[in-house]
């Protein structure tokens, strides 16, 4: 009896022990859970202090609505040239490199050819017979008109006489392509080399010859452009191109070379459409003199069209990560504690360090936002 009734308490004690370690167990899984369930952000008052952040609400104000296209710097027509030659022949000297700057009738390269010799001769020769022929035209001239000759001596000596004008007058005109004085040829001084000069002022961006090469009237020698008046030459898809009008502001940057954002204004808008559906918008720059912009460079740029009114909040206030963009919202404060909900949000548009907010209908309508500070603890 009594060791019936020692199994008995023991058996009870064992039941004790094991109910309350499994309270124990469920009272923490339960603690657990509401650590894992409580997301907001916490920041105290010295950390809100010391990280000087700041609270901000939702603003109405009006914002620029904007366009985003593509395209490049460029310069006009006028200030890009390709030299070639007027006639074929080899390159005798050709000193400029890609980079070199160049003034206006500097020599760029020179050419030699033996049909430049013969040329000149050719230019000497029938000069030197136009004084004959003119006077024998007048004679048969004055003849004709006194009925002493006959009307064919008439018409031969003036059809040989204006033969050789224009052929004078052509081959005067191939020396002077050759930048080869006729007064010195007169003279007697023939050359075998012809100059090029440079017909613009301006950098050389292409040099495709060297000393020796055999160059063609179709050969490229180089290329010079002059990048003191330089514009944007932007495409815009035919969807947008009826709110393009000339005057809009154009903000646009250069992402392979710089992070900073440059000012243009719309200046003319094209009128034909490209194979890619596109229509070019050309754009004048401000300041452009300021700037080291290079002709070909690649530049993202957005035209605005108009404005409307947005709720916006600083730039500083939303954070993008990992592609999807948040802000931080104040749920409420509790003593010396500040407790923060992260909360995505859709971008409208970017403006002079302010964003425009797409879903704000999420939002009670004093909400309060963290408008400094939000990279520090949602960027890091």
């Amino acid at each position: 009896m009594i060791q019936n009734i020692y199994k008995i308490i023991v058996l009870s004690l064992v039941f004790t022990l094991s109910s309350c370690g499994g309270k124990n167990k469920s009272t923490d899984a339960e603690f657990g859970n509401k650590e894992q369930i409580d997301k907001r952000i916490q920041v105290t008052q010295s950390q809100f202090e010391q990280n000087r952040m700041a609270l901000g609400s939702l603003e109405e104000m009006l914002f620029p609505t904007s366009i985003n296209v593509n395209g490049m710097i460029d310069v006009p027509p006028g200030n890009r040239v390709v030299v070639n030659a007027s006639m074929g022949g080899y390159i005798k000297t050709a000193p400029l490199l890609i980079g070199d700057k160049v003034r206006k009738g500097q020599v760029l390269v020179t050419i030699e050819n033996p049909e430049f010799v013969a040329l000149q001769q050719e230019y000497m020769e029938v000069n030197g017979q136009l004084s004959y022929l003119k006077a024998e035209y007048a004679r048969q001239k004055t003849m004709t008109e006194e009925n002493i000759t006959s009307q064919k001596n008439y018409l031969k000596a003036e059809s040989d006489y204006k033969t050789a004008v224009a052929k004078h007058t052509g081959l005067g005109k191939q020396l002077q392509m050759l930048n080869i004085s006729t007064s010195i040829v007169l003279q007697g001084n023939f050359s075998s080399v012809a100059t090029i000069y440079a017909p613009i002022s301006g950098s050389i961006t292409q040099m495709n010859v060297t000393k020796g090469m055999y160059v063609s009237p179709a050969t490229s020698i180089l290329e010079i452009i002059d990048n003191d008046h330089i514009h944007l030459e932007l495409a815009v898809f035919e969807k947008d191109i009826m709110k393009v009008k000339k005057g809009q502001e154009i903000d646009f940057s250069i992402p392979e070379a710089s992070t900073e954002t440059f000012k243009a204004e719309v200046h003319l808008v094209g009128t034909a459409i490209e194979e890619n559906r596109t229509i070019k918008v050309h754009g004048h720059l401000e300041n452009e003199s300021e700037n080291n912009f290079l002709t070909g460079m690649f530049v993202e740029a957005r035209i605005f069209i108009d404005f409307e009114t947005a709720k916006t909040l600083p730039s500083e206030a939303v954070i993008e990560l990992d592609e999807i963009t948040y802000v931080l919202v104040l749920d409420k404060k509790e003593g010396d504690t500040y407790y923060f909900n992260q909360q995505e949000v859709t971008v409208k548009s970017i403006s002079q360090g302010y964003t425009a907010i797409e879903n704000t209908d999420g939002f009670r309508a004093n909400a309060q936002f963290l408008t400094k500070g939000a990279f520090s603890l949602l960027g890091n």
